[in-house]
């Protein structure tokens, strides 16, 4: 099965990947389905792009496709090009004012950091980090910590659902419903979570949820998608304003320029835009089906977890995490103190082995994804590597 599936992705076969977590890696027969939407494109690019042509139905079957993983409904979702995107075009929409608070925790993806401080510098309102104990082992521990972080100005709680740098699942539930039931806007970034995690975002009861799809659910780069609940999408405005957008898009009961709600086609209509990676979300969707991946995911976060344990072994160094906070199929592994750039070129050329190192706080972390074409092989190797790579340590590993 690994054999095949290795087979099924057209990854360097002279590289040892176990960076999926990046920028995810696609299937071969589902990146074939995305060439094919985008020669469609080709051949008729007026009739592909135009939204009575042809165009609206198209989207409205992916945002189905998606809807359907998430437990919401299609037209409370939009398709996007990456996470990033989708929380911009939150962060910049919502209404904050001199001395407001955004209340977010010490883990946040970089990127984001800076969307909010461009928000803040606009605005004048301001971010407050709460830091997370860590090693991170009781949910309520993680709970406490930001609703101490709550004030009488706290507009927004943002937070990951699966960080980027720690590579924790947050408990996020609770706080959330603690948040909205206090009139706190909440955001969550689910760059990592599609595909990774199951995802009910109605039970979740997020207000936005942005999640990729290029990543663990292994569409095409270029697919992600934002959620907004029903009551909140007429306070969303585009980051572009281009033909999708209407001057009554605010008004409650009123068309999107192209038929759908105001909201969607705001967001997806955007003209010279290549919509193949969205389009081709379906197709993704169905090979992870097709392949049995709850299998192959189970697998996976076996020997993530596995190989974690070995460098922990070898390391002497305490996880960020009780495995029930660590990410299924990624997990960040502290190691010894080093230059991080130096050890991750040293991986690459000297073992081809494609892997992040960086600093995070006080710790330098190696972080792990395993996904399907993953071998047990290949996490010796890494262990081994390592053994051999890292500063001070025996080089005999077990």
């Amino acid at each position: 099965m690994t054999g095949n599936l290795r087979s099924l992705f057209l990854l360097d076969p002279d590289v040892t990947f176990l960076n999926h977590g990046s920028y995810g890696a696609c299937p071969r027969p589902v990146f074939e389905r995305y060439q094919a939407w985008q020669r469609e494109l080709e051949r008729q690019p007026v009739a592909f792009l135009d939204p009575v042509r042809g165009l609206s139905d198209r989207m409205r079957d992916a945002r189905g496709a998606m809807a359907g993983e998430l437990g919401v409904g299609p037209d409370d979702i939009v398709g996007l090009t990456n996470a990033t995107e989708a929380l911009n075009i939150v962060a910049q929409s919502l209404d904050l004012q001199p001395g407001d608070e955004i209340l977010t925790a010490d883990h946040e993806y970089a990127a984001i950091d800076k969307t909010w401080a461009y928000v803040a510098r606009r605005t004048g309102a301001r971010l407050v980090p709460v830091s997370i104990p860590l090693p991170l082992t009781d949910a309520q521990v993680f709970t406490d910590a930001l609703r101490a972080g709550i004030t009488p100005r706290t507009r927004v709680l943002f937070l990951s659902h699966i960080t980027s740098a720690t590579a924790l699942v947050f408990p996020i539930q609770a706080i959330v419903a603690e948040a909205r039931a206090r009139g706190i806007a909440t955001v969550i970034d689910g760059a990592h979570a599609p595909g990774h995690i199951p995802l009910d975002l109605t039970t979740l009861g997020a207000d936005y949820y942005a999640g990729n799809c290029h990543k663990w659910l292994m569409a095409p780069k270029g697919s992600a998608f934002l959620y907004v609940r029903t009551n909140l999408q007429a306070g969303i405005d585009p980051l572009i304003i281009s033909h999708g957008w209407t001057e009554d898009a605010g008004t409650p009961g009123t068309k999107g320029a192209f038929g759908n709600t105001p909201f969607i086609d705001a967001l997806e209509i955007k003209g010279t835009r290549d919509p193949s990676a969205w389009l081709t979300v379906p197709d993704a969707i169905a090979f992870r089906t097709q392949h049995g991946w709850d299998r192959v995911a189970a697998r996976c976060r076996d020997l993530a977890q596995d190989t974690a344990a070995r460098v922990g072994a070898l390391t002497a160094l305490a996880p960020l995490s009780s495995p029930a906070f660590c990410a299924p199929q990624m997990v960040a592994m502290p190691v010894p103190r080093c230059d991080p750039a130096a050890l991750k070129q040293t991986l690459l050329n000297d073992y081809s082995i494609e892997i992040p190192c960086y600093s995070w706080g006080p710790h330098t972390i190696v972080r792990l994804s395993v996904q399907g074409y993953n071998t047990a092989v290949e996490m010796d190797c890494l262990v081994g590597a390592l053994a051999a790579a890292l500063p001070g340590l025996e080089r005999s590993h077990p």
